[in-house]
């Protein structure tokens, strides 16, 4: 295929190898935080008023998926980032956002702004989007040779 602006061919035959790897990193690194709040408090979170939350909507047994969440989030953020057992932690990823999407913010509609699905089903599909890609280059498991 060729280029609007060739010129920029060198450019893109440097960097292209690190488009995937960046998208895996910083998912992961966006996840982290998230089940830090749920299991260890940190950044504001609360495991009781979390697990209240799940009670209001039904999600039971509300603090045992507390943990189950924050440790998909925070273990698997880990992994997905550093790239090492991709493919099944984006697919609990994608499971837990799924959950999210039609559990939590679907009556709010679209926009995350009041409180709808936009945020947690992009981070979804970008989770499997994982799921189909893999580790990908820059990863423990190229380094390993083996993946899922």
């Amino acid at each position: 295929m060729q280029l609007y602006v060739p010129a920029l061919a060198p450019l893109y035959q440097k960097v292209e190898g690190y488009a995937y790897p960046l998208i895996r990193i910083i998912t992961g690194l966006i996840l982290i935080p998230h089940g830090a709040q749920k299991l260890f408090e940190m950044f504001g979170g609360n495991r009781a008023a979390t697990a209240g939350f799940f009670s209001k909507l039904g999600i039971e047994p509300a603090l045992p998926l507390v943990y189950l969440v924050g440790t998909v989030e925070f273990f698997g953020g880990i992994l997905i980032m550093i790239g090492l057992w991709t493919r099944p932690a984006a697919a609990l990823v994608f499971v837990v956002m799924m959950v999210a999407v039609f559990k939590v913010h679907l009556g709010n509609g679209f926009f995350w702004t009041k409180g709808g699905y936009e945020y947690p089903l992009l981070w979804g599909i970008v989770a499997l989007g994982l799921v189909f890609g893999g580790s990908g280059r820059q990863s423990v498991d190229e380094k390993l040779g083996k993946e899922f």
